[in-house]
């Protein structure tokens, strides 16, 4: 609820925590890098929506349930920190593997994506170059700001094609 009070969620939360819009942006980020993918059915896509969750009519409804289910989260991070580890939802693409998932994944605590914060966001490029040291792009990922100047620039490339 904070975070979409925040204006960091979808307009219905429902969108980031089944993975949703993680992927749309995964499809566009792997054909960019030559993937063929067709679609967010492509490839897996974990969703962190409750089971007894998935039938909620609104997203308001499903905000009002949803701390029912925090516990179970809570397992899930008890279970990382005993390894001295960090759980962050990730979405990945292999682009030699051909891979793309998203998902919950375990970092060490020194690994950059363990570190974020808030509507952060982060890419990190594994090249030839870069290997076990990656090129790393941090910033907002979310926001009323960085969503219209996303926007703003779609717009200018829009029409410097069509001109």
């Amino acid at each position: 609820a904070k975070a979409k009070n925040a204006g960091y969620t979808e307009p219905d939360p429902r969108d980031d925590l089944n993975g949703a819009d993680v992927a749309r942006k995964l499809v566009i980020l792997a054909r960019l890098a030559g993937l063929q993918i067709e679609s967010i059915n492509s490839f897996p896509v974990q969703s962190l929506i409750p089971k007894e969750l998935e039938q909620c009519t609104s997203g308001d409804e499903f905000l009002e349930r949803l701390p029912e289910f925090d516990g179970e989260m809570e397992k899930v991070k008890a279970e990382a920190e005993k390894k001295q580890k960090v759980v962050r939802f990730v979405g990945s693409i292999d682009v030699v593997g051909r891979e793309v998932k998203v998902g919950l994944e375990e970092f060490e605590r020194g690994h950059p994506i363990a570190g974020l914060k808030g509507s952060d966001n982060i890419i990190s490029f594994y090249t030839r170059r870069y290997g076990s040291n990656p090129l790393i792009v941090q910033g907002a990922g979310a926001g009323g700001e960085v969503t219209a100047m996303g926007v703003t620039a779609d717009l200018i490339k829009v029409l410097q094609r069509i001109s």
